[in-house]
């Protein structure tokens, strides 16, 4: 008799290595008649130039160094056939993108004996395609779509982190004031706010923070799902109060009367990245385990914290990403990092549950 499907926690790090920086041993649980990803693992070992390639998920500290291996490093390990792996993102341009187009255009996944094909599609489309295998990874965050997801039984999973935001940048929530108004007076309460993903975004966790500091709850502020050029527009011609901006747009407003900052990501804790699907944890393993060792083995050769204090760096990433070098000079360098922090899906469950687009219980990290 086939049993019932587990319903498996989103958070985990795919352990078959968090990436590939240590030899792992892990568990396999058969539901459906398929094995879910591991959950468990066994004493770990780190693979030559990665012993410094792991930090404790525990560690919340703002100042802590993200986990590094040595440039070149982890090595690649060929697998025995060309796999095609179909990546989506929901923009293609964007500076976190960085990572994963620099190790397309190196070849890194080439490396690896991966062919991997990168596909704008929105990131509520995404999930849906990862869920039924018809794409093999999704760049974007464990959203409320894909907590319903895996609430729902299908096996998907938050295997790596992408990036924190540098304490000088200003990636976050700002808002319109009137004249002579500060940052301290703004009150959110009963504001239109703009967004990507309005209610069933991540950033829904670093918001509420910022709500609370303004006289509001999530609950109290209209959200509206706008595309990135939108969001911008709708802050700047009165269509939303205040609105979730990234870098480099941030720029725009910095400084300029009528607008202030109030608040951002939490300094030193990722809260996107790579969310892998059926083809991945389950068809394909080792296909996944390649991919991870690819993608971390260009942020440790190409991405340093400093990597914008290289010109030439910049300009060549511009190109990759058919971007502008000024305007990726004009922002502080993303702090990449590939890890997940304890708690960071947790606090973005209670959120979404709060914002009632997610149902309670909340599931448990794994």
């Amino acid at each position: 008799m086939a049993r019932r499907r587990r319903r498996t926690g989103i958070a985990s790090v795919l352990l078959v290595c968090t990436a590939l920086l240590t030899s792992c041993v892990s568990s396999d649980d058969e539901t459906d008649g398929a094995k879910s990803a591991p959950t468990q693992t066994g004493p770990v070992a780190a693979v030559p130039g990665c012993e410094k390639g792991w930090t404790d998920p525990a560690d919340l500290s703002p100042t802590r160094t993200p986990a590094r291996c040595a440039p070149n490093t982890p090595a690649a390990q060929p697998l025995p056939a060309k796999t095609h792996i179909v990546v989506t993102a929901g923009t293609l341009s964007a500076e976190y993108l960085g990572p994963l187009r620099m190790a397309i255009a190196k070849g890194e996944f080439a490396k690896e004996n991966l062919d991997v094909e990168l596909k704008q599609v929105p990131s509520t489309d995404g999930i849906g395609l990862l869920s039924s295998g018809q794409i093999d990874v999704l760049y974007s965050a464990p959203e409320a779509g894909m907590v319903n997801a895996a609430k729902q039984g299908f096996n998907v999973k938050w295997v790596l982190g992408n990036y924190s935001s540098d304490p000088q940048s200003k990636t976050g929530v700002w808002a319109r004031v009137k004249d002579g108004q500060t940052a301290a007076q703004v009150d959110l309460k009963g504001a239109k706010f703009g967004s990507l993903v309005g209610k069933t975004s991540i950033i829904m966790y670093p918001i509420e923070g910022v709500l609370a500091q303004h006289n509001a709850k999530v609950t109290d502020v209209d959200f509206k799902q706008l595309d990135a050029q939108g969001v911008s527009q709708a802050l700047e011609n009165g269509g939303v109060d205040a609105a979730w901006l990234l870098d480099p747009v941030w720029k725009q407003f910095e400084n300029k009367p009528g607008y202030v900052f109030l608040g951002g990501q939490p300094v030193g804790e990722p809260i996107g990245g790579m969310l892998y699907g059926p083809n991945l944890l389950e068809k394909n393993r080792p296909a996944g385990t390649a991919f991870a060792r690819a993608l971390i083995r260009t942020i440790n050769t190409y991405f340093p914290t400093n990597y914008k204090s290289d010109p030439a760096f910049v300009q060549e990433l511009a190109t990759v990403l058919g971007n502008k070098p000024e305007l990726l000079s004009a922002v502080p360098s993303l702090i990449t990092d590939w890890e997940i922090r304890q708690g960071t899906v947790d606090k973005a469950q209670k959120m979404f549950i709060e914002g009632k687009v997610v149902e309670s219980p909340a599931l448990t990290e794994d």
